[in-house]
């Protein structure tokens, strides 16, 4: 298993290539099965033959690319995230699911604002929370009464948001929390919310699910009672009509599909809104599957059926990258925003990543995802591109609470840097606030860093007139329409007509930026690829000036 060695020739810093076009690449909905000595063909998922030797498993890594979908979404590199609910307006982080819908009262809206202070930033894509834990809806559901349609002048959220991003040019995201506080079963949580207070009175310490429920204790969960509540799995038509559906007559014609499955009454109900959203609001760019589940440690847990969702999803919208979902995209591990020095977006799996959320071998917050001896550790039985999406808030909470603060432009571009620039995709959230609006301390840190975003990466210095160059970061790619190969690698600097080592690092994937510890002037630079999986093809190599944030 010999690492391969590769020298590139200098780049001479007066030309500077370009950026390669987004193409499709292999797209393929199951991992095939590459019998022994077949020649090894690209796919974004391949399954480990019990007869591979180390070898061809390493080939097989090398040869995982990614799906159109998954190319587009990496190459837009910063998404905006916009939590808002029934949180905003109860000044929560985390609701109980019994929260009374008139609680939920925006005076109006301006999605219209929310797109321009995220476009400010240089943010080409947006994803708003239609459903968080607590199971309210940001849009008039036919499946539960917890939605917008119980908020006294309550637009569809969802609605207005999609139109004001796609009015702005922005590719959409809908998050569509699995878990839901307002389908517990009520007589469950009225035995729960007294073992809470014995423990309150017990003098124990409360988790915050817990105390938002103590909170709420004398109200039974707004919904059906649906989620962990056993109930058997049947044959189901889905969307399942409702009295007066308005959808009859299109889905009796064919206009609009149907998909028959085997589902409890909770699984039934999450796939009736995911195939609202996606046939009203879509075809959408992500889909975001939280993984959370509060309250699994106090004895209840529902049982997902993940791959009818992913099914469903994939025939109704076939480009979406599903967080947490096969072919889609990946937690980084932390809610920092900030993405590991080695980010490999070929990922090892020991069961089929259609049969569950996530689906890692190894904790998602573990150092190392995908090195060699992660992927020839024993049990590995799928390989996938599976690339990294690192999720931070602009505040220190998720929902918007006036106490807080936004953080400067400079710490942005820092998490710019150490997400995008590290392989990953920056997921971005800033909340909006009850009165409809991005606050407008956020507006002017988002506008400042996205100046200094576009004032230091907008364009290669070499752009600037001739050489030699002065530059204090490298921004170096690998086209990874072959596939992320390259494992270690290092960048040279021809100085005063001498070559000198500047920088150097493990992984690239889709971008890799390397802050130098002191500017540099020079004549040329190259790039070494020390180490590989396979022969390396590297995109553009770009050379950039650092400089103190810009005023908005």
């Amino acid at each position: 298993m010999a690492r391969r060695t590769h020298v590139l020739s200098a780049l001479a810093l007066a030309a500077a290539a370009a950026l390669i076009p987004v193409q499709a690449t292999a797209q393929q909905s199951a991992h095939p099965a590459t019998p022994c000595g077949a020649p090894v063909r690209p796919a974004s998922q391949m399954t480990v033959e019990a007869c591979d030797s180390p070898d061809r498993i390493i080939e097989k890594a090398a040869n995982i690319v990614p799906t159109a979908g998954q190319l587009a979404w990496q190459q837009r590199e910063v998404t905006a995230f916009t939590h808002f609910g029934m949180n905003t307006f109860t000044d929560r982080e985390w609701g109980s699911g019994t929260e009374d819908e008139k609680l939920f009262a925006p005076k109006s809206i301006d999605a219209d604002q929310w797109m321009r202070a995220y476009k400010a930033a240089g943010i080409k894509q947006v994803m708003l929370t239609v459903k968080h834990h607590d199971g309210f809806v940001l849009y008039p559901s036919r499946y539960t009464d917890h939605s917008v349609a119980l908020s006294p002048g309550s637009p569809d959220v969802v609605a207005l948001y999609v139109k004001a991003a796609r009015k702005a040019g922005l590719k959409v995201g809908l998050y569509l929390s699995p878990s839901d506080g307002a389908e517990l079963p009520h007589a469950w949580h009225a035995e729960w919310v007294e073992t809470i207070r014995a423990k309150q009175a017990a003098g124990e310490a409360l988790s915050l699910p817990e105390r938002m429920a103590l909170e709420d204790g004398d109200r039974a969960p707004a919904g059906q009672g649906r989620f962990g509540n056993g109930s058997a799995v049947t044959e189901r038509t889905i969307p399942t009509l409702v009295p007066g559906d308005d959808r009859a007559a299109r889905v009796k014609s064919g206009k609009l599909p149907t998909f028959k499955v085997k589902a409890d009454d909770y699984d039934a109900y999450y796939l009736n809104q995911l195939y609202e959203i996606f046939t009203q609001y879509g075809p959408v760019e992500e889909l975001w599957l939280d993984g959370a589940n509060p309250w699994s440690g106090s004895g209840i847990t529902q049982k997902y059926d993940v791959k009818q969702w992913f099914d469903m999803v994939k025939a109704l919208s076939p480009n979406t990258v599903v967080f947490q979902g096969p072919q889609g995209v990946r937690w980084v591990g932390n809610e920092s925003g900030v993405a590991r020095e080695t980010e490999w977006s070929v990922t090892p799996h020991t069961t089929d990543p259609w049969t569950g959320l996530g689906s890692l071998p190894n904790d998602s917050t573990d150092p190392d995802i995908g090195s060699r001896d992660r992927l020839l550790e024993p049990g590995v039985n799928y390989l996938q591109w599976y690339p990294a999406e690192a999720d931070v808030s602009n505040r220190p909470g998720w929902f918007y609470h006036p106490e807080e603060k936004p953080r400067t432009p400079a710490q942005l571009m820092d998490l710019y840097e150490k997400s995008v620039g590290r392989n990953a995709s920056l997921l971005l959230n800033v909340p909006p606030a009850p009165d409809g609006r991005i606050a407008d301390e956020d507006v002017t840190s988002l506008t400042a860093f996205g100046a200094t975003l576009r004032q230091v990466y907008g364009a290669d210095v070499r752009k600037k007139g001739p050489g030699p160059y002065t530059f204090d970061r490298v921004a170096v790619r690998e086209d990874v329409r072959h596939g992320q190969r390259v494992e270690k690698f290092a960048v040279e600097a021809r100085i005063h007509g001498t070559w000198q080592r500047i920088a150097d690092g493990t992984t690239i994937g889709h971008e890799r930026i390397l802050p130098l510890p002191e500017a540099v002037t020079a004549s040329a630079v190259r790039v070494k690829v020390l180490e590989s999986r396979a022969k390396p093809y590297l995109a553009a190599t770009t050379l950039h000036l650092g400089t103190a944030p810009a005023k908005p």
